[in-house]
């Protein structure tokens, strides 16, 4: 599903060249789970940018269900971000003035679902999710574990291939964190490509390989379950 050679990104302002990404050759099979592991600023952010087209790299190829991307504009990589990829962030990302069901609709909305099929995904979703009850509430209204609930409805409801999730249990308790883990098991479990950054050991341990950066660089990868290409 995605295969990165020489890949590097290169942040540049008048005074100072940063490298974040520095030459990462690395592959993740469609099914697979990963999580990225570092410490704070050695690019672990960057690249899951990167890899959902968010960002472009600065050289190198990035190959993303069998096309090169590294070089299209806005526009196309665009088109395949919102065909292919969800996202899970740390801090939610909701809109405070839409509802959970607003909110998990959106993307749907972007890929000019109709009104009908719009609202029978969201009902799947919420229910999957065991959202229904809070579907008329608005973001603020619920726990930190709910909103993350919530986000990850909206990253599954236009069927990705791939979840990128960047901290998705950073802003949350153990119990939240916990349940926020078993959903992208679950998800997992029924075929979603997922690649997950992290700080937690622990929440590492749910994935089949961890990849560990150190200023911008793969410096080891552990595999954890036998994954069957």
């Amino acid at each position: 599903m995605i295969k990165t050679k020489n890949l590097n990104k290169v942040y540049t302002t008048e005074e100072i060249e940063t490298t974040a990404l520095n030459n990462i050759n690395l592959e993740v099979y469609e099914g697979e789970y990963v999580a990225i592991m570092g410490p704070s600023g050695c690019g672990k952010s960057t690249l899951l940018n990167v890899l959902g087209m968010i960002d472009k790299p600065t050289s190198g190829e990035y190959v993303f269900l069998g096309e090169d991307v590294s070089g299209y504009s806005e526009r196309k990589r665009a088109g395949l971000r919102k065909n292919n990829i969800g996202f899970v962030f740390q801090s939610f990302n909701l809109i405070d003035e839409l509802t959970v069901a607003e909110n998990v609709e959106l993307p749907l909305l972007y890929l000019g679902y109709s009104a009908s099929a719009r609202k029978k995904r969201v009902n799947e979703v919420l229910e999957h999710m065991q959202l229904v009850p809070r579907k008329n509430h608005f973001p603020q209204q619920l726990s930190g574990g709910q909103q993350q609930r919530v986000a990850v409805a909206r990253a599954v409801i236009a069927h990705p291939k791939l979840i990128l999730a960047d901290e998705p249990t950073g802003n949350l308790d153990s119990v939240h964190g916990d349940e926020v883990m078993q959903m992208l098991g679950k998800l997992h479990d029924e075929g979603t490509t997922i690649v997950m950054v992290t700080h937690s050991p622990s929440y590492a341990e749910y994935s089949q390989r961890i990849i560990h950066l150190f200023d911008g660089n793969i410096v080891s990868e552990n595999l954890q379950q036998q994954f069957k290409i």
